[in-house]
């Protein structure tokens, strides 16, 4: 009713880019928050671009770092069998 509430696309973002730099952790959260986001957008809504495109960026990011450090933890331990 009126305006929409702040997703906040901006943090879901910077989370996703040091999901892949610093810790998977970040990936995980950027990942929830954007499926999250992406859902108050549709539920309101609202369909404005920059907050959504941040969101779904970061979401998106969030996914493929999280897959890549899983991928990377799974070599390790496969190195660490032999």
């Amino acid at each position: 009713m009126g305006g929409h509430s702040s997703v906040n696309g901006t943090l879901i973002l910077v989370l996703g880019i040091l999901g892949f730099v610093l810790c998977p952790v970040f990936g995980l959260v950027s990942w929830s928050m954007g499926t999250n986001a992406l859902r108050q957008l549709d539920e309101e809504k609202v369909y404005d671009g920059s907050d959504r495109g941040m969101a779904n960026a970061g979401r998106i990011l969030g996914i493929i770092s999280s897959f890549l450090w899983v991928g990377i933890l799974l070599l390790q331990l496969m190195a660490t069998r032999r």
